[in-house]
């Protein structure tokens, strides 16, 4: 045996097995030509974060628009960093906006698929197996240096105006005899493994990115760490190796990890692996004093996905949204297939946006009254309930009490060519069924009426006022009594000669309407009379007089 073999035995005494029994244990996929395998893979040191959300449906919709494979890996090798009960978070996100895996780590004891261990905590002997390889090859070596010493090598290139890290001459380790690095190993000295790099800053490295086009970049020279000194992997060295065994076609991630691109190719050459394609997600923006910077964690409560929850945006509003950001001719797509499951879309990684997408919470409102306006009553009757019994009880308890006429004053308007769109989220609800159950405290009367003709008017409604009469009936009502009011029944005609009258049809169902609810503009008043019963608009238009 070799010295060099006796320092990778001395290293990883826990391998016993070769990277092409891997290689049998992680056969090709079998899917149809053109399929994309991708994958989310986060690592559980927080709450799941829109950025975070958007760049899994990216993943998710190229999975679905090529019949591939969308899996989630964890990665949970920073333990330091880790949060209790994160990986779950994520997960549960993913699900709740539809965003379901097709294998991978489901729950701390539950996986699925033939790929895994899908939880990198769980992979240490395969990256060892890998990591041995390198090694034996001359493509590794362990590093003994302390941080002491890389911090005087730093000050040193610093001082010299050279570019810092771990390359050529400063690489002091990369020359050690195998004979010393087993003495040093035996000694007890910490070390961790590097990659003996064969590259060259002078020279340059490109590769086409799916979004962002032809990239460039000089090659890389750093013998930068595979494993720490725990025998833990950095994310680099386990990406190229995950990424190979699980099959991973296409890695489309956020592009702050553009500037790794040319280590990830490195290790993927030197492993001896095909390599991925890679696409790039900008970060999605939000302007900011007149610029644009991107949404921040810290700056921007809307930036977790815990926001949009709370505030009660329905998922399907957030993520109709997210693809309206993602390729620009959703929009187009959606309104001529209405009914289409957004996986229906033909997504394109190309059409996304090089600079990122502008986040703009007007334009989800919007996006979420539509979706909204063409849900049945039963369905948002059950998700207000579903929300508000965690964030507004007292809602909660006024719904709940009868079913009935919740799914009633959720029904008003609803179906048609023409839905009304007055929610865009949940937390609007309280405000839009008050007065359903609180008579109006004040009264914003028509500023053209003299309270004489308020009260006439009122007073009017009130002997005819018949609680069994449909919409049409009712109105017709309405326009009978304008001439004895001196208002016009029509506003067509009223338009014509003004000042022939007091007003029209519409003012005076104003008066009732505001007389009613408190309000100028709500839902269809004669079906919230019904909803409201005959004693109580009584009172209301007695309590208005």
């Amino acid at each position: 045996m070799t010295a060099l073999e006796q320092l990778a035995e001395l290293l990883f005494p826990d391998v016993t097995v070769t990277p092409e029994e891997y290689e049998v244990q992680y056969p090709a996929r079998e899917l149809k030509e053109g399929a994309r395998v991708v994958r989310i893979a986060p690592s559980p040191t927080g709450y799941l974060h829109l950025g975070v959300l958007f760049t899994a449906s990216v993943n998710y919709l190229t999975a679905r628009a090529t019949d591939g494979v969308f899996y989630f890996r964890l990665e949970d090798t920073d333990k330091k960093r880790e949060v209790d009960g994160g990986a779950e978070d994520i997960l549960t996100g993913l699900r709740q906006y539809g965003l379901n895996i097709d294998e991978g780590y489901e729950a701390p004891d539950k996986e699925s698929g033939n790929y895994g261990p899908y939880r990198q905590s769980d992979r240490a002997v395969i990256y060892h197996t890998y990591a041995k390889a390198l090694l034996l090859q001359g493509n590794a070596y362990p590093c003994f240096c302390t941080a002491e010493e890389l911090d005087v090598t730093r000050g040193e290139q610093e001082a010299n105006k050279q570019r810092t890290g771990y390359y050529g001459k400063y690489a002091r380790c990369r020359d050690l005899s195998p004979e010393e690095a087993i003495e040093r190993v035996k000694a007890g000295q910490p070390y961790v493994v590097r990659l003996r790099s064969p590259g060259d800053e002078s020279r340059r490295v490109k590769f086409d990115d799916m979004i962002k086009g032809t990239i460039e970049m000089p090659e890389n020279d750093q013998d930068i760490v595979l494993l720490k000194t725990d025998g833990i992997p950095t994310y680099h060295f386990a990406h190229a190796v995950d990424d190979h065994l699980m099959r991973t076609t296409h890695v489309i991630r956020g592009d702050e990890w553009i500037a790794s691109v040319p280590v990830h190719l490195q290790l993927f050459r030197m492993l001896g692996f095909r390599a991925p394609k890679y696409a790039h997600v900008s970060p999605i923006m939000k302007e900011d004093d007149g610029g644009k910077r991107k949404l921040s964690k810290r700056k921007d409560p809307e930036a977790a996905v815990h926001y949009y929850t709370e505030q009660g945006y329905p998922a399907d509003s957030v993520m109709e949204y997210l693809l309206t950001i993602a390729n620009s001719d959703y929009e187009e797509w959606r309104r001529c297939h209405p009914d289409e499951p957004r996986s229906a879309f033909p997504f394109n990684l190309k059409k996304m946006s090089v600079s990122g997408a502008l986040f703009d919470l007007n334009k989800l409102n919007d996006v979420s009254k539509n979706v909204i306006a063409v849900m049945d009553a039963v369905s948002v009757t059950e998700q207000v309930l579903t929300w508000a019994q965690q964030y507004d009880p007292a809602l909660y308890e006024k719904l709940i009490a009868d079913r009935s006429m919740a799914e009633g004053i959720f029904s008003i308007d609803r179906g048609g060519n023409k839905p009304r769109k007055d929610l865009a989220k949940w937390s609007d609800v309280p405000a839009y069924v008050d007065y359903f159950f609180r008579a109006p405290t004040e009264y914003p009367w028509p500023e053209n009426l003299q309270k004489g003709d308020i009260r006439a008017i009122l007073n009017a409604y009130a002997a005819v006022y018949d609680p069994t009469q449909d919409k049409q009936e009712w109105f017709n009502t309405i326009k009978a009594l304008c001439p004895a009011l001196g208002f016009c029944p029509e506003v067509k005609e009223y338009k014509k000669n003004p000042d022939a009258y007091k007003g029209h049809a519409g003012d005076v169902s104003t008066v009732i309407r505001v007389a009613i609810t408190g309000r100028r503009n709500t839902p269809d008043l004669c079906s919230i009379m019904q909803l409201l019963g005959k004693q109580t608009v009584l009172d209301r238009l007695n309590a208005a007089l």
